[in-house]
């Protein structure tokens, strides 16, 4: 650990230094707040803790509370520890008021009680030092906050993810799930094999093995050709078993030996084939709840849940809404060349909002808003007016039944339902390419393509 002394008591200066290299640390001394300013600005990274004096001589136009004031807001991972020989109580208020770690008068320090404080800011260093680096983690993987909720759900993310247990994560809709499954699945060893999710919800229940196991030539009706399943693709990798609280309870025991035991048989088959697969499952369903009334079984649950990772509601954790917020603003801008920005009350709005759809709600009405304002500051009016039922511009985007003609064939019909769509989506972003081009959900190129086709004069819907 590197600590900076700033002292301009130069005997006692060293006195610090000695001790700070005894316990096996680096210091780095300095006589007036100036050379500690410069020195901060020019080795920021190299600086774990720092010791500073408050009342300095006539030589500086600074004192030890100025340089306390500018690291707090330049640099506030590093921890300060004021030490002063002419301690009062009003400046130990103000100096803590301003975020010192600590504070110490030199009459009353010694050897032990400076170990002591030391050590305590040392911990706190490294302990935000590894919250930092699950954060920074997580983000990588499109999991934004840093609430303590959020740490504990990094912190499981990585620990779970560097073993082969099986993981069910549980949250309401639109909490993240898949991308916590994902970004298990990336920690893991096996993220150089495949991450293959099961949608548990869209799989018919006549085949669901079939699905997940693959069959034989001729096993059952419209079985033309042998087929790997969902099992065979995931082997090596991550098998996501994404809404597993919806599959029917006479399903569920075709998953207790492929998971027990890794091992398959196809339909129709009776030779045994062995998978190497990690099992991580979702579900916002309440499984203890449906396993007290037998919807789900009780040998599964304890097959999927060897640890598990709950992922808070956004309304737990609304002191991350506004980094998610400019996640996604950001996103938006890079994606649309865009600057487009929130006012601070828009962003007191969106942390006063329920959100029953967790993330999910939150990233379509960020979408949907950015997309559709035209100006660059977003107010709490603009989100009012996505969220209100009446207010999306999508009454412009009608298209009349009139237009469809028995003497025209399919295709002319399609081609002129087109490109009123696109007149009128073009007209609500006031000729905008790029916003309706994203509104339509194509590609600018696509879109240009079509204005050319249909013979679109794009300038007679931009603001004159």
């Amino acid at each position: 650990m590197n600590v900076l002394i700033v002292d301009d008591n130069r005997d006692f200066s060293s006195t610090l230094s000695d001790i700070v290299a005894l316990n096996g640390w680096t210091p780095t001394t300095l006589d007036t707040p100036e050379a500690a300013l410069e020195y901060l600005a020019a080795h920021e990274h190299m600086v774990n803790l720092m010791l500073l004096d408050i009342e300095f001589d006539h030589r500086s136009a600074l004192n030890g509370l100025d340089v306390l004031a500018e690291s707090v807001k330049k640099y506030p991972a590093i921890p300060v520890i004021m030490i002063s020989g002419k301690g009062t109580i009003d400046t130990a208020v103000r100096a803590t008021k301003l975020g010192a770690f600590n504070f110490i008068e030199k009459s009353t320090l010694s050897h032990e009680r400076l170990i002591d404080v030391m050590t305590s800011a040392a911990e706190r260093v490294m302990q935000s030092a590894g919250v930092q680096e699950y954060m920074n983690i997580i983000r990588q993987q499109g999991i934004i906050g840093s609430s303590k909720a959020m740490q504990h759900v990094a912190d499981k993310i990585i620990r779970y993810g560097r073993t082969e247990l099986s993981v069910l994560i549980t949250g309401e809709t639109g909490t993240g799930k898949k991308l916590v499954a994902k970004a298990i699945h990336n920690i893991s060893r096996r993220n150089k094999y495949p991450f293959v999710t099961v949608d548990i919800p869209n799989i018919p229940r006549d085949l669901f093995q079939s699905e997940l196991f693959g069959h034989t030539r001729g096993s059952f009706s419209g079985a033309l050709q042998d087929k790997k399943g969902l099992f065979h693709q995931a082997n090596k990798g991550t098998l996501f078993l994404d809404e597993i609280g919806d599959l029917p309870a006479e399903s569920q025991a075709y998953l207790l030996l492929p998971i027990e035991e890794k091992s398959l048989r196809r339909v129709g088959s009776l030779e045994t084939e062995h998978v190497d697969i990690r099992f991580v499952a979702a579900t916002d369903k309440d499984l203890l709840d449906a396993m007290k009334h037998n919807g789900f079984r009780e040998q599964l649950y304890h097959r999927l849940r060897e640890c598990e990772i709950y992922l808070p509601p956004l309304r737990e954790r609304r002191e991350d809404i506004p980094y998610i917020a400019e996640f996604y603003i950001q996103k938006h801008n890079a994606e649309l060349h865009d600057t487009k920005v929130l006012s601070p009350s828009a962003v007191e709005y969106l942390q006063s909002q329920p959100w029953n759809g967790n993330v999910r709600e939150l990233a379509s009405t960020l979408r949907v808003t950015l997309q559709t304002c035209m100006h660059d500051i977003i107010e709490v009016q603009d989100i009012h007016t996505t969220t209100s039922k009446h207010a999306l511009p999508l009454t412009d985007t009608r298209i009349p039944t009139e237009i469809i003609s028995s003497e025209r064939t399919r295709r002319e019909d399609l081609e002129r339902v087109d490109k009123l769509k696109i007149e009128s989506i073009l007209k609500s972003c006031k000729g905008n390419v790029s916003k309706a081009a994203a509104l339509l959900d194509i590609s600018r190129e696509t879109l240009h393509v079509k204005i050319r086709k249909y013979g679109i004069d794009v300038h007679n819907f931009r603001v004159k």
